[in-house]
């Protein structure tokens, strides 16, 4: 284990049946209130690619990804859930494992050709990261790679992002 993957995994705390019983949910507030864990993260995540814009997603994608697009020196776009943008938007429906969501993004975010670095706190079932990466190809820009801070591997959300540079900071 690296020494970035034991500072982020002894920061991450585990709140047993939360949102709802049966659920083990891993909290990143203890990481968020870490400075030095969370400059590592950030730097880390900054470093991965050269970049035009870094989307976050609705909404702890947002709390990583603004300092990320700052130290890469990058745009921030927001992907946010569906009506919370004020201006003209495109939308990208998915599936959830009881009926659906959609995301949307202003149609004006990128400039055609754009390098995009999705970022998110934690991949799970990969739907929302899936969404957020062909809103991004339908609105013009070229998607390098998504950034998570944390994959849940048992849910397998990787597998429903082949072709598309997956890189986690660390995977549970």
């Amino acid at each position: 284990m690296t020494e970035l993957s034991t500072l982020i995994l002894d920061r991450i705390r585990d709140v047993p049946d939360y949102p709802k019983p049966g659920v083990m949910f891993k909290d990143i507030t203890p990481l968020l209130g870490d400075h030095v864990a969370m400059a590592a993260v950030v730097d880390e995540l900054a470093g991965l690619h050269q970049v035009d814009k870094i989307v976050g997603i609705e909404a702890r994608g947002f709390i990583l990804a603004a300092p990320v697009a700052y130290r890469a020196g990058a745009g921030f776009v927001p992907v946010r859930k569906k009506g919370k943008l004020p201006a003209e938007t495109l939308e990208e429906s998915y599936d959830l494992e009881y009926g659906s969501a959609t995301i949307e993004v202003h149609r004006d975010a990128f400039t055609p050709g754009d390098r995009v670095l999705v970022v998110d706190d934690v991949l799970a079932t990969g739907g929302t990261a899936r969404a957020a990466v062909d809103l991004v190809k339908r609105a013009g820009a070229e998607v390098v790679g998504i950034a998570v801070l944390m994959e849940l591997a048992f849910l397998k959300g990787r597998e429903r992002l082949t072709g598309v540079d997956l890189h986690s900071l660390v995977i549970v």
